[in-house]
């Protein structure tokens, strides 16, 4: 007997065709598609990467760069985290000058070109003796800190700052934005249930989504290309993640200055409160991304390899188009357990499922080409790196 394969309901159907024609479904609409199985769910994906291929071809990119974790101390104690630290608690580290140049140094003759500055929320707002610390280098809080060594990383080594240092008021990011290519905030999820006790974000000053959503809008105010996103499976619903998306597609069309959005899977880690909680499976992770590229249509799409390591190629068929950073030289301090693909892997990987990997810098291309959102200090390193594409010129990437 030969089987035939049975194609999606008329509802998912009638969706699929108006997101292929550029109509994004309406809220409700996503709801559906966040449920559908089997032939529906299969309809899904390849939806999704057909919008994929109309907006970004076949290429997909990544940043090459360094990860540095400039101070692990911070005020919220998010269920989920296994990077911050107590002042005085084992592992509590806030980097200095001479070892940031190390790593910015060390990177830089691996080919990177990017620095990724992550760090704790405003922790000088809950530790007098981390407070201290800060004045007697002389510096009020730690943004002001981070600017400085954003401005010290790119003066001594070229590499493009992309700071994520949480919450941030309009006068924060305009500090900021003359030694940063791009930043970045994850929105996380937009709904306020999460706050509330034995949630994730319970006591978390800095999770409240209208000022992570405000940080936001203030970057695009500021013109400035913003990284922002969602984290999956940490007890939000299907519904709330469609929500989220939303939400960042709204304020995206009002400033256009969102140039990625992640989707980023929970991992479970033995030494956090969330240490038993349920991963969300491949399926949820895929469904997520395809519903993600149908709403947001032609914005970049983020998924990161290294929390998906046997899995991570089915991304490239639920619409996604970037990897994020990949680091030769440091690891994943938020996932430190998640060893970043081999770029020689990740390249081959690629090829197998019929893409081409090219490596970008810390702001995509389509804002290269826009000069408000390039600041001035940074341009002539910029237009050294790239090509007439945008991306960054094959001579100029570093060994695999």
């Amino acid at each position: 007997m030969v089987s035939v394969r049975v194609g999606p309901r008329r509802r998912t159907r009638s969706i699929l065709i108006k997101a292929q024609d550029g109509v994004p479904p309406t809220r409700e609409e996503a709801y559906h598609l966040m449920e559908v199985e089997g032939p529906d769910f299969w309809a899904l994906i390849d939806a999704a990467s057909s919008i994929r291929d109309r907006y970004k071809g076949r290429v997909v990119t990544y940043s090459r760069k360094v990860f540095i974790p400039l101070t692990n101390l911070c005020r919220d104690s998010c269920g989920y985290c296994t990077f911050v630290r107590r002042p005085g608690q084992l592992g509590a580290h806030t980097m200095g000058e001479d070892e940031v140049l190390a790593v910015a140094k060390a990177g830089r003759l691996l080919g990177c070109k990017e620095a990724l500055f992550s760090l704790g929320d405003k922790p000088e707002l809950k530790y007098l003796s981390y407070r201290r610390w800060l004045q007697d280098k002389g510096f009020g809080s730690t943004l002001a800190y981070l600017r400085h060594m954003c401005a010290l990383v790119f003066e001594r080594t070229g590499l493009l700052p992309h700071a994520n240092p949480g919450v941030m008021t309009e006068e924060d990011i305009a500090a900021l934005r003359p030694y940063n290519a791009s930043m970045g905030l994850m929105l996380e999820n937009i709904s306020y249930r999460l706050l509330r006790p034995g949630m994730p974000h319970h006591r978390c000053p800095d999770k409240v989504p209208r000022l992570r959503l405000a940080t936001i809008e203030a970057a695009g105010r500021q013109q400035v290309a913003f990284t922002t996103g969602i984290l999956i499976g940490i007890g939000e619903t299907a519904q709330e993640r469609v929500d989220s998306l939303l939400a960042i597609g709204e304020v995206h069309r009002r400033y256009g200055h969102i140039q990625e959005v992640i989707v980023q899977n929970f991992r479970a880690k033995p030494d956090i409160p969330m240490w038993n909680h349920p991963e969300p499976s491949l399926e949820e992770m895929l469904k997520t991304l395809a519903v993600a590229r149908l709403l947001l249509q032609d914005m970049n799409i983020q998924a990161p390899p290294n929390l998906a390591p046997r899995d991570y190629r089915l991304y490239l068929h639920a619409g996604i188009n970037d990897w994020g950073g990949i680091s030769p030289l440091t690891q994943d301090f938020i996932n430190p357990e998640a060893p970043w693909p081999q770029l020689r892997e990740l390249r081959e990987v690629c090829a197998q499922e019929g893409f081409q990997l090219r490596e970008r810098l810390a702001i995509y291309p389509e804002y290269i080409r826009k000069p408000e959102f390039v600041s001035q200090n940074l341009w002539p390193r910029i237009k050294e790196l790239v090509d007439e594409s945008g991306l960054v010129k094959p001579e100029a990437e570093g060994p695999y």
